[in-house]
């Protein structure tokens, strides 16, 4: 019984669950609301299409209701506390207010998982400083595939994503990882994803294909491997690489909302 009264209580937390980039990962949405929110509408989304499709950083989600979660839990083992959940993290304009207090109550390091689109701000770099890994998205190298692949807001450009990392990557002295998501639309220009990341400079490069549920298909193994020559040079892994690992979630159904399926 009280695990069924927790799951109810929980609505802005979720997992733990198995991430093959950073381990044993317990999910914090500070976008958390009825409607997926974002400043993408990736084709390759598991949580299906955006439907509040916006670059307005605002509070989402009030910073003691978080709290409130994080100081109900249970002892558990956990490798990241990590910012994601139901849309682009970053648009909460009370990330930094989160860290700063997450950090006072908890020993685990803070990881965010953002899709860049925010990183030309000052604010939003600011806010990143704190966290322990940044995991920053990049899946095309040109105006026609950002439209194609993520399908920003309008306003967002790709030279103005790109600009935003490159600051952003300066600034950053923690963990900085570079995700590139493959799929059929882009697996061509691996070889210009590749040179744009040497000009990066990330500590890791994580290459990825979508293989929970979606509506594209993800790249078989074969495809992946190939890709991977390109990035030879560089510290990588690939979501092929990584043994998963069973995690119980305290709600799955809460997670299956912000997650997609495990």
């Amino acid at each position: 019984m009280a695990r069924d009264r927790q799951e109810k209580e929980l609505k802005y937390l979720y997992g733990p669950v198995f991430s093959w980039r950073l381990g044993i990962s317990l999910g914090i949405d500070p976008i958390s609301g009825r409607e997926k929110t974002c400043s993408f509408n990736c084709i390759y989304c598991q949580l299906g299409e955006t439907k509040n499709l916006t670059c307005e950083r605002k509070i989402y989600v009030p910073t003691d209701e978080v709290v409130k979660e994080i100081i109900s839990l249970p002892q558990i083992k956990i490798d990241y506390i990590t910012f994601s959940g139901r849309g682009e993290p970053t648009l909460a304009k009370n990330l930094k207010e989160m860290f700063e207090i997450i950090k006072k109550l908890r020993n685990e390091k803070i990881a965010v998982i953002t899709n860049s689109s925010l990183l030309f701000r000052d604010d939003v770099i600011e806010d990143l400083l704190l966290a322990d890994s940044v995991l920053v998205k990049l899946d095309a190298g040109s105006q026609k595939l950002l439209e194609t692949i993520n399908r920003p807001v309008k306003g967002l450009t790709f030279n103005l994503i790109l600009d935003g990392i490159k600051r952003f990557r300066k600034a950053y002295k923690n963990k900085f990882a570079l995700q590139v998501m493959f799929v059929l639309a882009n697996k061509n220009y691996a070889k210009d994803l590749a040179q744009l990341a040497r000009e990066i400079g990330p500590d890791e490069i994580q290459i990825n294909t979508p293989l929970r549920p979606c509506k594209v298909k993800p790249l078989p193994k074969k495809e992946i491997d190939k890709i991977k020559e390109y990035f030879r040079d560089m510290n990588y892994i690939s979501v092929y690489d990584v043994e998963k690992k069973e995690v119980k979630p305290f709600s799955k159904k809460d997670t299956l909302k912000r997650r997609g399926k495990m």
